[in-house]
């Protein structure tokens, strides 16, 4: 069976033929540049107007439109007017040749094609282009959002710079060219909230920063480094989340030769497999428009014309997957040495003064510059430990904190003999108690303006009350010697003093903190992100963070889990404002 496919989402024009063995007998993209920066919608749909007959006759050479079995275009997302000529072409073509014809989703046919070509078999898909930032994985019967860019793509802040310092389109080459020469990190925003990203303000900051007279290779050398990394760092969050064993790059931004390299040292780092497509197949193309529209039919997908309609709007979750049906059971490896291996620490039980404990390290990541990753590392274990400190005081069960080592970033910490809320919502009829418990926790830190900025069912843990060893806590109670290591390293800083440990009594009060949840304690953890802020829009977020890795990980039981965390939300007295406004987040575009 052979499907000729049609790309046409933006500036570019691709058509592709694909065979059902996975050859592809056709595939050639012509890119429309404009002739001063930025795409006009209107001008793209010209023309893809004006280049499709000349693909599609060429495609006709190599393959005889007798032999066409199938016509496949990309529906969305895109720009509405190159969409609807994209689709036009389609049906044109449907008619004429009378074959059926199959509208699919751009961004899951890069995932697909990429699939394809490098032979991976269930990565989790960092998709980064000029519309769209996104971290896809499959996982109950769909392609799952686990990260995305909140405001633009990474692609399209590339060229936004790039157009604002005169240079040519696509800006994102020449920010590469000319970042290889820069030598200086100017600092810029760096905006991680969970697994998605935001590049709004990083934008601002860089084109300020030229403005201001800074070098034009030190600022692209600034804006490439803090973007990538930011983008490495959300696939690291997705990864530890999700466990898959392998990461894939697709999307035009594939290309860069700097963002290869960083996410090839992470996955070194972590353990798992790295793939990227050739070169052809990373930006937009017609073989993985066709090779999408044949694993849809081939397993039963059928459409009519009034079907065909352009969705600008289409997001990769809306797809029903009828092609996938074996998942492999591989998973990333976690070193024996450690109980866990998150984005950015590694975490080791231990032993502090007769107590168990964890000691947190927040290990170096060589894929981001030194100066870059000392800041962020140095920052966040400061932070960390502040605010595991201060939520005791809202009757917020935390680990209690030991011991920092600033010098090294490593906390010592109370271990919490439980599970992850992931492992216990995910077990076989998963007790979902805990969900109340979690909301509540939210509405006490938005009470009191502290936004997580990671809220994952990862960043919680469940402990059975009857499974505490309150004698063994007690005992550990009273007088003591403790030590801090000071900046210079030396411990010798001892002190004879009762041990303060923060919130000492969270070990046996409140036991039915959680009218629903009354053998359990839900603790919160990994702080790293979080920030102070009475805005709306910051909690609106927060909450769609965890709203976001609930559907990615717990889409089959969703709405319950959701309910309840709403339900425990409503401890916050501005609950309403705050749930409202999640909707008009949502509604925001996120492509193009």
């Amino acid at each position: 069976m052979i499907c000729l496919g049609l790309e046409g989402t933006a500036e570019k024009t691709g058509v592709g033929l694909v065979d059902s063995d996975g050859n592809v007998l056709y595939n050639k993209t012509i890119i429309y540049k404009p002739p001063v920066q930025g795409i006009n919608p209107r001008e793209a749909a010209d023309h893809h107007a004006e280049t499709f007959p000349k693909l599609i006759k060429e495609a006709f050479n190599k393959v005889p439109k007798e032999k066409i079995d199938l016509i496949s275009f990309s529906q969305g997302p895109g720009l509405g007017p190159s969409l609807r000529v994209t689709a036009t072409a389609a049906r044109a073509l449907s008619l004429s040749l009378k074959k059926p014809i199959i509208g699919v989703n751009h961004c899951i046919g890069h995932v697909e094609i990429g699939k394809l070509t490098t032979g991976a078999k269930d990565p989790l898909t960092l998709y980064v282009s000029g519309g769209n930032t996104q971290i896809l994985g499959y996982t109950c019967g769909r392609y799952r959002v686990f990260g995305e860019t909140l405001d633009i793509a990474i692609g399209n802040c590339l060229d936004q710079f790039a157009r604002n310092c005169a240079l040519p389109h696509p800006g994102g080459v020449y920010v590469e060219k000319l970042a290889k020469d820069g030598k200086k990190l100017i600092k810029l925003p760096y905006s991680v909230k969970g697994m998605d990203v935001t590049f709004s303000g990083l934008l601002t900051s860089a084109i300020k920063s030229y403005e201001k007279g800074e070098k034009l290779e030190d600022v692209c050398y600034s804006i490439q480094e803090t973007a990538f990394s930011m983008i490495t760092e959300i696939t690291e969050r997705a990864l530890a989340h999700t466990n898959k064993p392998e990461v894939m790059l697709v999307g035009g931004v594939a290309a860069n030769n700097r963002l290869r390299e960083m996410l090839n040292i992470m996955c070194k780092e972590q353990n798992v497999k790295f793939y990227v497509p050739e070169k052809q197949f990373c930006g937009d193309n017609g073989a993985m428009i066709a090779w999408l529209g044949l694993l849809m039919y081939i397993n039963g997908k059928r459409m009519s014309i009034d079907e065909t309609k352009p969705i600008p709007n289409y997001r990769s979750d809306m797809v029903e997957v009828n092609w996938i049906k074996n998942i492999p059971c591989e998973k990333r490896r976690i070193p024996e040495h450690l109980i866990g291996k998150g984005a950015e620490a590694d975490i080791k039980k231990a032993s502090y003064l007769g107590w168990d404990v964890i000691k947190k390290e927040r290990i170096a990541k060589s894929y981001r510059i030194p100066e870059l990753d000392k800041i962020i590392r140095h920052q966040r274990t400061v932070k960390e430990a502040r605010f595991l400190a201060l939520v005791k005081d809202f009757n917020i069960n935390a680990p209690c904190i030991f011991d920092i080592d600033k010098d090294n970033n490593i906390i010592t910490m109370e271990y919490i003999a439980g599970k992850l809320a992931k492992e216990e919502i995910e077990r076989d009829n998963g007790n979902l108690d805990c969900c109340y418990e979690i909301g509540a926790i939210v509405g006490k830190l938005h009470e009191n303006d502290i936004i997580h900025n990671d809220l994952t069912t990862s960043n919680f843990i469940i402990r059975r009350d009857d499974n505490v060893d309150n004698n063994n806590n007690k005992k550990h109670i009273q007088n003591s010697k403790v030590y801090s290591q000071d900046n210079s390293g030396n411990k010798n800083n001892y002190e004879n003093k009762k041990i303060n440990i923060e919130g000492k009594n969270n070990l046996n009060n409140n036991k039915s903190n959680n009218k629903n949840n009354k053998n359990n304690k839900v603790y919160i953890i990994d702080f790293g992100l979080g920030k102070f802020s009475n805005l709306v829009e910051d909690k609106a977020v927060d909450l769609i963070v965890l709203k976001k890795s609930i559907l990615s990980i717990h889409f089959d039981r969703f709405e319950e889990i959701w309910n309840r965390i709403l339900e425990g939300y409503k401890i916050y007295p501005q609950w309403k404002t705050v749930i409202n406004h999640i909707a008009d987040v949502e509604k925001r575009a996120r492509y193009l």
